[in-house]
């Protein structure tokens, strides 16, 4: 089958210049040696949050060396390491900025995530953090017995953690939990283990939940109609 393909393929050429040296006209061919390809430059935008300064208060002190980054407050002290991509500058004023070292991708990225981790420390060593979260439920409730956090969450026994240091926690109302510290990171991790013991349901919205949290509802099952 692919001689017969060929076969009429010379003779549709030999058609082709026959035809065209009987007309009068002239058939050319014009070989092509070289495929080209265009190449688009990508320019990567520079990140809203990541060119927003950073202001420094006057209770805070700031150590830099090279890529690490100390922070130390009132509340406590925390340390940061940058990537090659970034870099942190701290001008006269005692602003700081954080600017991307290389125009990738990746440096985009990590440009916006990086000044907000560091305005993250400036804000808690100078004024913490803190999440809240609720009990619903008939028999929920929370009590603090030295370092322990003790919750009755409906299990045959009561689930006892551990509070991490740097994090304090108050129960108000038996029904309230306040998880407070510097380290904004550690503190949403421990609230979110806190509230992974009884995750609200979506029928009645019991569990533990946070405080600013929306649960969207279900319908129960109907009965059947009589």
């Amino acid at each position: 089958m692919a001689s017969s393909i060929t076969s009429s393929f010379h003779t549709c050429n030999l058609q082709s210049v026959f035809l065209g040296e009987r007309s009068g006209l002239s058939v050319s061919s014009v070989p092509v040696n070289r495929v080209g390809f265009l190449k688009k430059t990508i320019e990567c935008k520079e990140s809203r949050i990541g060119k927003q300064p950073i202001e420094v208060p006057k209770n805070v002190t700031i150590t830099l060396e090279g890529q690490d980054l100390k922070v130390k407050g009132p509340l406590g002290e925390l340390a940061l390491n940058y990537p090659r991509e970034v870099k942190v500058e701290r001008e006269e004023d005692g602003i700081l900025r954080v600017r991307k070292a290389v125009e990738t991708r990746r440096a985009n990225q990590m440009h916006g995530l990086f000044r907000t981790l560091t305005d993250n420390m400036v804000v808690g060593v100078s004024k913490g953090f803190e999440k809240r979260l609720q009990l619903v439920g008939v028999g929920y409730r929370a009590m603090l017995e030295g370092k322990d956090l003790v919750l009755s969450l409906g299990f045959s026994h009561p689930v006892r953690m551990t509070v991490p240091d740097g994090i304090q926690v108050k129960v108000e109302d038996n029904t309230r939990i306040v998880v407070g510290g510097y380290d904004k990171s550690a503190i949403g991790q421990f609230a979110a283990s806190i509230r992974k013991w009884r995750p609200p349901e979506p029928y009645k919205g019991k569990g533990v939940k946070y405080a600013d949290e929306i649960i969207r509802r279900k319908e129960g099952k109907a009965g059947k109609k009589k």
